[in-house]
């Protein structure tokens, strides 16, 4: 490997020198992921002395590699000592200071006058309309206070219920149309930014740290507060303000695809259209971000680095073939030259212009290191400049090494560099020659990636190579350039959409076939990273006797079981979804699911955002869905479930004129009734049968399930959203309700949890599921209190996460939250951890 500081000479004695650079590179790839481990951060002195202890290495290392010395060959240790150090101290010192502006715990749920300044396109959908805000200035009833430079705010239309009143519906100001640019005075409520932690579930927390947005919220414009106001026009965020009426002239072109009585995936190609120009991903359907996930090409249908690079080449080609058209240009510049500078810099306007996401951030630096290395004249070994790349990539953004797409872009470059033929030595040319490359590049990746893709997804594309094989000419070639062309001639616009018209059908066919997606459950991660080798090794140009050794590497992956309770045990994963419930019961053989989540709005549900990777995580196959009762943060995300596990039976408290019940039958769940699996019993408490005439609430004939393991205990009681009324009516029929886990009723309501209830009950753990300052108030302090009164420890989904109990340890509860704690993820501090140490215990804390 040369010495790129002197690629022609080196010193007598410097032997060691050209690997200095490629172990500083490493460290720092290596100090960015060992910082982002970190559960808590340190104090900043601490990574100052880190930082210290850095220019030390990096100085000793540079005396030691230019010194004929015995210790030489310790010099490239020092280097990655060195890169590792200055990297873990920089991503702690900008993680410290980032944090140093977080929403003070003070102003969540207040009334905050806040003026600021669209920073981004508003994002709309049947609920309401999604904002960025750049905030300029912020009061709390007349004083100054200070918040965040970003937040994130949901201005709802229609009818809400109102945060002090549960129950009193008032008529919200409908959101105006909104433009990026526009500054207004807003009446806002702001909580930190606080997501769903679930086993092998999305990071929101995450992502939002990266996007810098460290308060969300939604706008209160009832007739009773403030209203907003829209103080002007700005000339702030001019590419957003660009991309939003690009997005919107692309909508309005391709209005006729909606028309009524049209064909609705017709009507979508609207928004895919609008994503591949403008990088909005919201404006893709779900129903088409499935097919697109199925078939592999999901990668294709937004800004990814395939484009920009795309973008880069075209862009090169034309100032190439312009540039040397004049002699002059030629004469101070070399065209090939002028085209890569200018090629890299176009592709980073194209990537400013389509949303700066964290791909095009990546593709954007690769391009510009490559760029940098040609123009400079460096000939540097491919390893070399992919670790340059790389660490490139981690030093603009070190949290980019936390995202799946981060792996897969680098993990295809570098198998890309090695797999490459040697110049000269069977690469062919023509059009049979280009085809045969593409081929053998695409089976390349396919080998590489499908690992690494099962280890992140737990699914990966069976139909995957031979749709790529058609997508990536097709929609980086035909589609996207007609799609940018529209830009300046809007006809194109529509030759775009009638392109994708027959790839969209292929697509759909695709997806339909048997076996068009594979899942298998979450493995450890040895055995991912032992698959990832082995898929790296498959793909590599080596003889087939080396590669078949990959096999026993990847098959721990596919043969991968996760472990189950014991015969006459059973565990509950209590599922973090928000305001609603969703507990999933296990045996040695057989899976309940009680309840399945709330709906967020007609794109997003539980089911399908939390629950269906769960189950498909766990490899669960869901014998009974139960559905406590009919309320919408109980069975939002069945429609989801039943769609992934159509096997499943459905019993619950669902009335004859649900629109679910016409769809799915169900049977009544009714008190008496009684099953028995692997030794594990289950009876139900509650409804009786008469009770559905004299219901006045739905919550009123909610499921009540009893599971006992063998021997009848453990014991834990499931109760929906069961109130006062039929806690009584329960006593009264001197049902065992006696259980060491109880699920707390209601989410913690006022309306449950009476005394003489927890009195016979007494149970050791009590679960409440609820969203984080959800606007019921749930659960209610002086409930909470009751629980500390006789004991009880309370676990809170908004602190814990998922909680995972099981029979055989029924004293300790698993918190996801705690488990898998990390310093950017929001940590709640319960409000009733002074009631209950009165009471002698800690709620919401896992033993």
């Amino acid at each position: 490997m040369p010495d790129i500081s002197a690629p022609n000479a080196a010193p007598p004695g410097a032997a060691a020198r050209p690997w200095l650079l490629p172990a500083l590179l490493l460290g720092v790839v290596a100090g960015a992921a060992l910082q982002l481990q970190q559960p808590v951060l340190w104090q900043p002195h601490a990574y100052w002395a880190l930082l210290g202890a850095a220019g030390s290495a990096a100085w000793a290392a540079r005396w030691l590699a230019g010194g004929r010395w015995a210790f030489q060959s310790m010099a490239p240790v020092l280097a990655l000592a060195a890169g590792a150090l200055a990297l873990y101290a920089l991503c702690g010192l900008r993680a410290a200071d980032y944090l140093d502006h977080a929403l003070a715990p003070a102003l969540e749920g207040q009334d905050l006058r806040v003026t600021g300044v669209v920073a981004a396109m508003p994002q709309s959908n049947e609920a309401g309309t999604r904002l960025r805000l750049e905030v300029e200035s912020a009061q709390l009833r007349g004083t100054p206070v200070q918040l965040p430079a970003l937040i994130d705010v949901a201005w709802y239309g229609g009818a809400f219920r109102s945060e002090e009143a549960a129950g009193a519906a008032d008529l919200q100001r409908q959101p105006p149309a909104l433009r990026a640019g526009e500054r207004w005075a807003l009446t806002v409520r702001l909580k930190a930014p606080h997501g769903l932690r679930n086993p092998h579930g999305f990071d929101y927390e995450l992502w939002l740290w990266e996007q810098g947005v460290q308060a969300t919220g939604y706008v209160r414009a009832g007739p009773r507060d403030a209203p907003p106001v829209r103080l002007g026009s700005t000339w702030s965020h001019p590419v957003e303000r660009a991309r939003q009426a690009v997005r919107d002239a692309i909508l309005e072109r391709l209005a006729p695809y909606g028309a009524p009585g049209g064909d609705p995936a017709r009507a979508r190609i609207a928004g895919v259209v609008a994503a591949l120009v403008t990088g909005d991903q919201r404006a893709i359907d779900r129903a088409d971000w499935d097919v697109f996930r199925a078939t592999g090409v999901a990668h294709l249908m937004s800004i990814s680095g395939l484009h920009i690079t795309l973008f880069a080449w075209l862009a090169a080609w034309g100032v190439r073939a312009l540039w040397r058209r004049s002699t002059r240009l030629c004469l101070a510049v070399p065209a090939p030259s002028a085209a890569l500078a200018a090629g890299v810099l176009l592709a980073a306007a194209y990537a400013l212009f389509s949303g700066w996401g964290v791909p095009a951030q990546r593709t954007v630096t690769m391009l510009a290191c490559i760029a940098l290395l040609q123009l400079g004249g460096r000939r540097w070994p491919w390893p070399q400049v992919w670790l340059l790349a790389c660490a490139a990539v981690v030093l603009a953004d070190p949290w980019a090494l936390a995202q799946a797409g981060f792996w897969l872009s680098f993990v295809a470059v570098g198998v890309l560099f090695a797999s490459n033929p040697i110049a000269g030595s069977d690469r062919q040319t023509g059009a049979g020659g280009h085809f045969h490359a593409l081929l053998r590049e695409q089976w390349t990746v396919t080998l590489a990636l499908t690992p690494l893709t099962l280890l992140l997804f737990g699914q990966v594309s069976a139909v995957g190579f031979v749709a790529n094989l058609v997508a990536i000419p097709w929609v980086t070639l035909v589609v996207t350039p007609l799609a940018l062309g529209g830009v300046l001639w809007a006809p194109l616009w529509s030759l775009s959409a009638l392109s994708l018209q027959p790839f969209a059908a292929l697509l759909q066919w695709l997806a339909l076939w048997p076996w068009a997606v594979l899942f298998v459950p979450a493995a450890p991660l040895w055995a991912g990273i032992a698959a990832v080798a082995g898929g790296v090794l498959l793909a590599l140009r080596l003889p087939w006797r080396l590669r078949l050794l990959a096999l026993p590497l990847v098959w721990p992956v596919l043969g991968w079981q996760p472990a189950r309770p014991a015969a006459g045990q059973f565990e509950l994963l209590a599922a973090d979804i928000g305001q609603g419930n969703a507990v999933l019961v296990r045996t040695a053989t057989h899976t309940l699911l009680y309840d399945a989540g709330p709906r967020f709005s007609r794109e997003s549900d539980a089911g399908h955002r939390v629950l269906v990777p769960l189950l498909r995580a766990l490899r669960e196959r869901v014998d009974v869905l139960m559905l406590s009762h009919r309320d919408a943060d109980h069975t939002g995300g069945a429609e989801a479930v039943l769609a992934q596990q159509p096997q499943a039976g459905v019993t619950g408290s669902i009335e004859a004129g649900n629109g679910l019940q016409a769809r799915h039958p169900v049977q009544p769940c009714l008190a008496g009734q009684r099953w028995e699996w692997d030794g594990v019993a289950f009876e139900l408490l509650h409804p009786l049968p008469g009770d559905a005439a004299q219901a006045a609430r739905p919550n009123a004939l909610s499921c009540v399930l009893r599971i006992a393991a063998a021997n009848g205990a453990p014991v834990a009681l499931l109760a929906g959203d069961i109130e006062a009324a039929q806690e009584k009516a329960l006593l009264a029929r001197g049902a065992a309700l006696r259980a060491d886990l109880l699920l707390v009723p209601h989410h913690g309501s006022r309306t449950s949890s009476s005394p003489a209830f927890l009195a016979a009950v007494q149970p050791r753990t009590a679960l409440v599921q609820a969203g984080y300052r959800n606007r019921f108030g749930h659960p209610a302090p002086d409930v909470m209190q009751r629980y500390a009164d006789h004991g009880i420890r309370v676990v809170e989904s908004p602190r814990c996460g998922a909680a995972l109990w099981s029979s055989a340890q029924p004293g300790s509860v698993r918190c996801e939250r705690d488990a898998g704690q990390r310093y950017w993820q929001h940590r709640m501090v319960s409000r009733f951890d002074g009631a209950a140490r009165e009471g002698g215990v800690r709620p919401g804390a896992a033993e």
